[in-house]
């Protein structure tokens, strides 16, 4: 069995600047990490390895799309235990929306093989939750969403639990599928320092353009039809007041505030 694990480098969030005059993100000099959702996919992928053993022939391929600075999250991503890694990378690429990029990753998966995929529920730069859903569309499979418990893998079926803003659905998929896993799922682990010396030795496959089969006008900014044409930080607000007392006294005063403004 081979799984494919789908993963983003994304700036810090704690780090994140915008520049004020073109509404860019700036990312000169800011630290990136692998996007948070993805970590558990990527114990997601492990642990379904180690839960299978040596008898199913299973194997984790991390799979990311960027520039040639995205090759140190794919190193980290086997230092946690994870077998291969290939990189998307080119020009051609950039300014890709979810559509182009899921288009991409579907290619390069397609290349490479995978009965199981497996993304975070969405980016915390983007924060769409689209492409999970759009590569498994990109290559007619089933995909579960939002899963928070894999109760299990038998034969060629998946079966699994489903976060849903009441409760939980279980479903179950036949295979290959592609599952997209929140939080909640499991709690990422330290990489090994065998997982280290391997991170810094193994050879990371390389994919471009002509690799994927797709042409020019498909990927980047020319095969995207939407476009971000504005980041801004919200300005901050001035001028609150605190109300004070007893609750009867607090919505009083909020009453009286909203009657002078001629909201009541």
């Amino acid at each position: 069995m081979r799984i494919v694990v789908c993963i983003k480098q994304v700036p810090d969030t704690s780090e994140v600047k915008i520049n004020p005059e073109t509404g860019a993100l700036v990312r000169e000099g800011v630290p990136s990490i692998i996007n948070p959702f993805d970590m558990h996919a990527i114990e997601a992928a492990l642990s379904i390895k180690e839960q299978l053993g040596s008898s199913a022939a299973c194997s984790v391929c991390v799979l990311t799309m960027g520039p040639p600075q995205a090759e140190s999250a794919l190193r980290e991503a086997v230092s946690f235990g994870v077998d291969e890694a290939v990189l998307v990378s080119g020009r051609e690429f950039a300014g890709g929306d979810t559509l182009a990029t899921s288009r991409a990753l579907s290619a390069a998966i397609s290349k490479i093989g995978a009965d199981i995929i497996i993304c975070g529920k969405q980016a915390i730069d983007g924060d769409t939750a689209q492409v999970g859903p759009e590569v498994a569309e990109f290559l007619d499979i089933p995909h579960i969403s939002y899963v928070k418990k894999i109760s299990g893998i038998s034969g060629a079926v998946i079966r699994a639990e489903r976060m849903m803003d009441d409760g939980h659905d279980v479903v179950e998929a036949e295979l290959p599928c592609l599952i997209t896993v929140v939080r909640e799922l499991n709690t990422p682990r330290l990489p090994s320092l065998k997982g280290k010396m391997a991170a810094k030795k193994i050879e990371i496959k390389k994919l471009g353009l002509a690799d994927l089969g797709i042409s020019e006008e498909e990927a980047g900014f020319k095969g995207s039809p939407t476009q971000v044409k504005k980041i801004f930080t919200p300005s901050a607000r001035t001028g609150r007041r605190m109300a004070e007392g007893s609750i009867e006294e607090q919505v009083d005063a909020i009453i009286k505030e909203l009657m002078e403004r001629k909201c009541l």
